[in-house]
Formats: structure tokens, sequence, C-alpha cells
């Protein structure tokens, strides 16, 4: 154990990762800092970068991205009252009202310091949970892995926000893309006499266009919005003074705070589809219950921040956990670090414990290093990134698809990976308009392959359909994943009686 960590360390250690995990850190904090950018379309368009690095260079880079964007959303929530990130929603409750009332430095501090230590925290329940899992799941065979993915899908799609069936429906879209090109058995599907359809949609494109791209759209319909209301943007006060003391005691008085915030960012991260939006709401609604002065809650009290902060960041930790063990990517950033390591040979899964151990140690190592990063750049840069969260529209949309298409069109030197994320991205934009949640999609993409590919497996062992109800942990899955619809229906009737109540009453 201590020696696999200690090859990990002497890998992430080596001048030419560590300069990767800087250049990360900062590229994910700008990319949360920037309304509208959020840290999923900042690793789409870092994912490129890593086709010319080796697996252990390409991981630390995105795990920096997603340490610096998580953290990164604090930024244009404390001083422009707009979340960077969905995930940082709730940090806007109390972080604002601190800046409004000349205490932005303060505000900002422990925000930086609880991200810190949340990250902190989900690596030691990633280290700590992640082996077990993967010992566990050794006991799974086709059926256990095809009824594991369709349940994660199925989760995926009941849990989107008041939007059970379109979920549902955009996982099953996500299946039936996966199922373009040559199949396992050598069958040539879908292609609609297209050649560069026979190796199927790649996931990058796809991910660029239906993130990136849509996002994009949006913004310029945004942009038209704004203009045409005569909205100014906010200003930023730039004069940002740090007091370090004063942030130390307030992580302190906050510790119990942080350290429950941490634990339930990293359990709601490890669980697909929840995500860091979801740990945001939940842990800073556990913060005000637990506190002895609720009513400070949105008024500028420091708990709600470091609340929000720490549950945020300990979301990274956690979302690896089904990632490494399961090969279940547990939202999109996941996704595409599942895409990094299939685009090295590496099959994430329960075997990647034993065959690749320095490989899953330097996950960790970086996730650390970053952390650190994260301090030292936050706070010595602070005011450069006040600055960056300011960016007009008309620079970054421009910018942005640039870059998407370069990074597309570097996949495979061909001209129809950009026609195909100029597809995903208008499709992407049309699903968006119609409130159907892009993430199940994307797993779908991500997973159709491999639930296909063991569903058939499972059925030439055993052609009886009964085998996965009556085998324990596949049967177990099934009675989950009705659960998890039967509980989406009875959440959006209830909220549908609850409106209905409040109509009658208005």
């Amino acid at each position: 154990m201590d020696n696999f960590f200690l090859l990990a360390t002497q890998e992430i250690l080596n001048w030419s990762v560590l300069s990767l995990i800087i250049i990360g850190t900062i590229c994910g904090i700008i990319s949360g800092a920037i309304p509208g950018f959020t840290v999923t379309m900042g690793i789409v368009l870092a994912f490129p970068f890593t086709f010319a690095m080796d697996a252990i260079s390409g991981l630390a880079l995105m795990s920096a991205v997603l340490v610096g964007g998580y953290s990164g959303g604090l930024i244009s929530g404390i001083m422009l009252g707009i979340p960077g990130t969905p995930s940082s929603i709730t940090t806007i409750y109390d972080g604002y009202p601190m800046a409004k009332r000349g205490e932005p430095g303060r505000a900002l501090g422990i925000g930086v310091a609880s991200s810190f230590i949340g990250t902190i925290l989900s690596v030691f329940v990633l280290t700590t949970i992640g082996p077990l899992v993967a010992r566990f799941s050794l006991n799974f065979g086709p059926w256990e892995i095809a009824t594991l993915i369709l349940f994660a899908l199925t989760l995926v799609g009941s849990l989107s926000e008041g939007a059970m069936i379109k979920g549902l429906m955009s996982g099953a879209i996500g299946l039936l893309i996966a199922t373009t090109g040559v199949s396992a058995w050598g069958q040539v599907r879908f292609n609609f006499g297209f050649e560069a359809l026979t190796a199927g949609f790649q996931l990058l494109p796809v991910l660029i266009g239906a993130f990136a791209f849509s996002q994009m759209l949006e913004n310029i319909e945004q942009m038209k919005e704004n203009k045409k209301q005569g909205n100014e943007a906010k200003k930023v006060n730039m004069n940002v003074h740090i007091p370090y003391a004063l942030i130390i005691k307030d992580v302190w008085k906050q510790k119990l705070n942080i350290l429950r915030s941490s634990l339930i960012g990293s359990l709601i991260g490890a669980i697909p589809a929840a995500g860091g939006t979801a740990a945001n709401f939940v842990s800073y609604d556990q913060a005000k219950k637990f506190s002895k002065n609720p009513e400070r809650f949105g008024k500028g009290d420091p708990a709600g921040v470091a609340a929000s902060e720490s549950s945020n960041n300990a979301v990274v930790g956690g979302a690896f956990i089904p990632t490494l063990t399961l090969g279940i990517p547990g939202n999109v950033p996941m996704a595409i670090m599942m895409g990094v390591l299939i685009l090295h040979g590496i099959t994430p899964g329960p075997m990647l414990f034993s065959t690749q151990p320095v490989l899953v140690g330097s996950i960790y190592v970086s996730l650390l290093v970053a952390a650190i990063v994260l301090v030292i750049v936050m706070f010595f840069l602070i005011r450069v990134f006040t600055k960056i969260a300011q960016v007009p529209q008309s620079i970054l949309v421009p910018t942005v698809l640039m870059l998407a298409a370069v990074g597309s069109f570097a996949l495979n030197n061909s001209l129809f990976d950009i026609w195909t994320l100029f597809i995903f991205g208008i499709v992407g934009y049309l699903l968006s308009k119609g409130g159907v949640p892009l993430a199940p999609l994307v797993l779908g993409l991500v997973l159709g392959s491999e639930f296909e590919k063991n569903l058939f497996r499972a059925l030439e062992l055993s052609p009886e359909w009964t085998a996965f109800l009556t085998r324990p942990i596949s049967g177990t899955m099934v009675i989950l994943m009705v659960a998890s619809i039967i509980f989406a229906i009875w959440q959006s009737y209830k909220v549908k009686k609850k409106m209905e109540k409040k109509d009658k009453v208005a």
C-alpha cells in the first residue's frame, strides 16, 4: 500500500506533471468563475489536450480542472451574485450579502479554505471506500453489470429535476446513439450509407456539441435578450483584501459544519445523477438546521458559505468512487474522465485497483496536490480572477466555439467530427429549450456499448430473462431501479399537490 502511494507521488511530483496540475487548476478556476461557462465545459475543452499525454498526465490535468472548476464558481457567486457553476448556487445566499456589506475578502477566503478542506476529506473517503466497493464488485457477472448500468441510467433520468419522463427519454436516446456503427459482433448498424458513421459517433464531438456548443447558443440568446432589455453587467469590487487571521478563526468555528458538509458532498457525489447541485442544497439545508442562529442564513452568515463550498468540492472525490470501481460515471465530468482512461486503453472497473494501482494512486495524489495549488493560486491571484469573471460574452462565445471546433477536428483530423459537433450542438440546444436534461443522454452514449455487450453475454450464458431477477445482486438492482422510478413519481405528485394547494390559497 505504502509502495504504490510512494510511486504515485513520484509520478505526480515530476515537474512536467506538476506543471499540468498548476495549469489545469488555473484553467478550472477560470471556467468556474465565468458565469455560464461551467466546470463541465472547462473539462470538455481540456479533453483534447490529453490525446498526446500518457494516462497519468492526462488524468492529473483533468483532475486539476475539476478541483479548480468546482471552486471557481464561488468568485462570480460572491462578487457578482451570479453562480459561476450550478453547484455554487447556495454560495450566493450568504457570500453575496457579505460582499455587499464590505466583506468580499472574508467571504472569498472562507469559500477557498472550505473548498480545500472539502477536497481533502473527499480524497480520504475515496481512498477508504473505493477499494471496498472494488472488492465487492469483483462478484459482478454480466447480469449484474447490465442491471447496474440500467439502474444508473434510470436513476439519472428519474432524478432529473421535475422531468422524469424527459430524463428517461434522454437516456434512451443516448443508448440509441451508442448503437450506431460496428457492433461487438462485427455488424454495421445505422450508418445510413455514410462511411464515417461506420465507427459510430465519437464521444468528444458529441460532448462538446451537446454541452459547449449548445451552451454558447443559449449565451448568444441571453446576450440578445440583455441588449434588448438594456441590462448592464454588475460591477465587481476590485478592492479585495483577504483577512487571513479572521478566516482561520471562522474556519475553526465552522469545523463541524465543514466536516458534515464534506461528508454529505462525498456521499452524494458517489450517487449517479446527484452531483454538486444536490450536495450544495442538502448541505446548506443541514447547516441551517444544525445552526444555533438559523435566522442569519441568507443574510451573510459565514456558515452558509462554508457549508456550500466544502460540499461542492467534496463531490469531486465522491464522484470518482463509482467511476473507478464500477465503470459507471456519476456525472458528465466523470464520463469525460472515463474517456481519458478508455483513450489510453484502460478499462475502469474493479480490476483497475489491482492491475493499475499506481494509476489509481496518481488520481488520489493529483486531487491532493490540486487542492494545495488551489489555495495558493486563489489567494495570490484572487483580484485577477474577479476581473476574468467579467469577461464579456461577445468575446467568450466566439473564442469557445473556435476552441471547440479545433478540439473536435484534432481527434481524427476529420471534418465529419466538426459536423457531429454542430449537429449535436443544435440537438442539445433544442433539448435544453424543451426541458430535456442532457446528462442522461451522455451517460447513455458512454455506457451504451458496455450495456449491450453484457446484456447479450448474459443471455448467451442463460437465455432465461428470469436470471436477472433470481440472482441476488442483479435482482436487488432491478428492485432499486423500480423503486427509484416510483419515488420520482411520488415526489412529482407531491410537488404538484403542493402547487395546487398554493394556487387555491392564492
